[in-house]
């Protein structure tokens, strides 16, 4: 099973605070342990949005809005992808986790969808064009 842990934003990380030296060096060992356990797949830290931007969808139309955005606690400073057998040890590998906003903040734990979870509806040639694309990937 793939979990994404999702690190929420703070004030601090949207106003592109960076983590102390210490934080980074808490990290850097944290994310050795993901390595070094094969549950990692990937992971990274988010520029603030108001580095980024959004593209709204409304029928055919498109809409880009910049950031920054103002729902602070909804958006993402960072994430982790990773594998595991349950949602019980992905909460387990979170726990262990250094705070990594270093204030108080949220981590949030979403499986990823995998080609079962679809149904009926992803038929064998959408499954074959999925496979073809992982591996070109």
């Amino acid at each position: 099973m793939k979990f994404m842990i999702i690190v929420k934003a703070t004030p601090e990380s949207e106003a592109g605070k960076m983590p102390s030296e210490q934080l980074l060096t808490d990290m850097g060992k944290f994310n050795e342990e993901l390595v070094k356990a094969g549950v990692m797949l990937a992971g990274e830290g988010l520029h603030p949005s108001s580095h980024g931007a959004r593209v709204q969808f409304s029928g055919n139309k498109r809409t880009v809005v910049d950031g920054p955005f103002a729902e602070t606690k909804e958006l993402i400073a960072g994430f982790w992808l990773i594998q595991v057998k349950s949602k019980e040890e992905a909460i387990e590998w979170v726990k262990r986790c250094p705070n990594p906003m270093d204030c108080d903040t949220d981590i949030e734990i979403r499986q990823v969808l995998e080609d079962d979870d679809f149904g009926a509806e992803f038929t064998p040639e959408l499954r074959e064009q999925e496979r073809r694309l992982r591996e070109q990937m």
